[in-house]
């Protein structure tokens, strides 16, 4: 499969995003993560004893995925002192927020080979944001019923 066509299964915002981060040199791409880490969304009240932590990440980062009106709705917690995974609850917010549970069920694992995150960021942070990702599919599903 074409990156093309993979970025095609890809829903239209987490496409956008994805695109402008495979586009930008190095350098750039940093400072755009900042930026995504930035726009992690605050947590609700409320919203502590829903997270699951994702214990595969290297620091406390926690998630929730919930349905109302055939929407997603994610929710995000890790430390100020964290902007990686700040930078990826910023991306996956940016980019799945609002959209079916159908779109974000077929969101591929291994999307951030898309936008290169690999040549700034770690293998190992990289299967963090893959495992933020199952869990999110995860909640999703299990939300569906």
């Amino acid at each position: 499969m074409t990156a093309e066509e993979r970025l095609a299964q890809l829903p239209p915002k987490l496409q956008s995003v994805v695109k402008t981060l495979g586009s930008a040199p190095k350098v750039i791409k940093t400072e755009m993560l900042l930026e995504f880490a930035k726009k992690m969304p605050p947590l609700p009240e409320g919203m502590q004893g829903k997270l699951e932590q994702v214990h595969e990440c290297t620091t406390p980062f926690f998630v929730h995925a919930e349905l109302e009106n055939n929407q997603v709705h994610l929710f995000f917690d890790a430390p100020k002192e964290a902007p990686t995974v700040r930078a990826f609850a910023g991306l996956l917010a940016e980019g799945l927020e609002g959209e079916s549970p159908e779109a974000v069920l077929g969101v591929p694992e291994d999307f951030y080979t898309l936008a290169r995150l690999e040549e700034i960021i770690t293998p190992l942070r990289l299967r963090g944001l893959q495992a933020v990702l199952a869990r999110i599919k995860r909640q999703v599903r299990e939300a569906q019923g």
